[in-house]
């Protein structure tokens, strides 16, 4: 069984930052891509930023220069420092992982959500 639980999240002013985290336990033996998506009100879940095991990431052009994904394989954890936030990053964020366990895979988990909400 594999758990991703993120953690973090709450209420800042336009202009504030946060830390995201997000941890993952269980059966595993390695972990690949990981990711924070977020869902907004009304909104489908779009993809935010992703990196890989070697540190390589990827953002959508709406969080570039403000926000910063980066990863502690020994922790098996994710983060995402957000700066600068906008009204517009309120949403429900998501991690997920492409994580290969003891029953095989890769297979992507992900984890239950954490509140963001930037509002003054």
């Amino acid at each position: 069984q594999v758990q991703l639980v993120e953690s973090g999240g709450g209420l800042v002013q336009p202009g504030g930052s946060l830390r995201l985290s997000c941890a993952a336990s269980g059966s595993i033996i390695s972990i690949y891509d990981m990711g924070w998506y977020r869902q907004g009100p009304g909104k489908e879940r779009e993809l935010v930023a992703t990196i890989s095991r070697s540190h390589n990431t990827q953002y959508v052009d709406s969080v570039k220069g403000r926000f910063t994904i980066s990863r502690d394989n020994a922790k098996n954890t994710v983060y995402l420092q957000m700066n600068s936030l906008k009204p517009e990053d309120t949403a429900v964020y998501y991690c997920k992982g492409s994580i290969y366990g003891f029953r095989g895979g890769p297979t992507d988990y992900w984890g239950q959500g954490t509140q963001v909400t930037v509002s003054s």
